[in-house]
This record gives C-alpha cells, structure tokens and sequence, in this order.
C-alpha cells in the first residue's frame, strides 16, 4: 500500500546554477533561470537548496518525490495540532506510515551539481529557444518581402510549450522525471 502526497510546498531557491558553457551568443542572452525553471519542473531533481513541505494521506510507504531531500521534521496530525512522529524507514528508501495520518515532513531538496546530461539538455533547450524565439512574438506566420525576394516563415503555435521535447532535452532527462 502507498500514501499518498496531497499537498507540496516547495521554497523558492535563493539563486539557480549557471548556465554551462559553450552557448551561442543567442542562447546565452536568455535568462538562464527560466531555463533551469523548466527543466526542474519536467523533472524530480532540484540543483540548488530550498525548503520543502509535503502533507501525505494514508498508510503505506512514502517516498519524498523530489530529489535529493533530506528531512529534518516528521509529525502527524493528532487531537488539533501537529505533534511529533518517529517513523521507520521503508525497506526501499522513504518512510513507512503506521497510520492514516495526515502527517507533514519538512526540510529541504536540492543541492546537487548538476549532471553532464542536465547540462547538455540545458544547452539543447537554450539553443532551440534561442533560434525559435527569432520573428514576431506570438506570430505563427511571418512573410518579409525585400524588393523580388520574399521569405516566408510558419511555426506552430504551441513552439515554446513543446520546446522540451522538440529540443531533444527531453530525452536527456529522461532518467531524471517524477515517477
């Protein structure tokens, strides 16, 4: 039997890592924490320190579904307030609920380097975001006539929301997704 995570309050950090090295001067020029935001919300990895707060519902075992996480406070919702609670460790990693709870955990995620996969799935969706991002914002069609010539350019609309995946840092990250 699993519990269940019904609500995750997640910090924000005080700063993101830096972008890696050898992005064109393009990709470069984009702001470097909207690039890591996006890749930290379509993955369970978090690259520099915040704090974390998970309620969870229900017996069973729990794992924290953020990594890394360490948890500095456990307590279980009894008799109208949170009280302290010891739990065992799960036989696989995580937690091991006696009861229905709700029960809170508190601490922190995040903190480490980044892996050379992260990194290069960074590069691959600043240097797609950089070349997509050239024309008119929010045009899907663009047409430039310069005396006979004529350039006519089209992009989906959803460009930027499918930049993950078209950007090939998808499957990059693939080992790093929520479960």
């Amino acid at each position: 039997m699993t519990a269940t995570t019904i609500k995750q309050t997640e910090g924000a950090p005080s700063a993101f890592p830096a972008a890696p090295s050898g992005l064109s001067t393009a990709a470069a020029a984009l702001d470097p924490d909207m690039l890591w935001q996006r890749i930290e919300a379509y993955t369970a990895w978090r690259y520099t320190s915040r704090s974390i707060e998970w309620i969870v519902e229900g017996c069973g075992e729990w794992h924290p579904p953020l990594a890394p996480a360490t948890i500095s406070t456990v307590e279980v919702w009894q008799a109208d307030a949170w009280q302290t609670a010891t739990l065992s460790p799960s036989p696989v990693g995580g937690y091991c609920l006696p009861g229905d709870g709700p029960y809170r955990f508190t601490g922190t995620v995040g903190g480490d380097t980044a892996p050379a996969a992260v990194q290069e799935a960074f590069r691959r969706l600043a240097e797609y975001m950089a070349a997509s991002k050239r024309g008119s914002p929010g045009a899907t069609r663009e047409k430039v006539v310069a005396g006979s010539v004529q350039v006519d350019k089209s992009r989906s609309a959803s460009w930027a929301a499918e930049a993950m995946a078209n950007s090939g840092a998808g499957d990059l990250l693939r080992n790093y997704r929520r479960v």
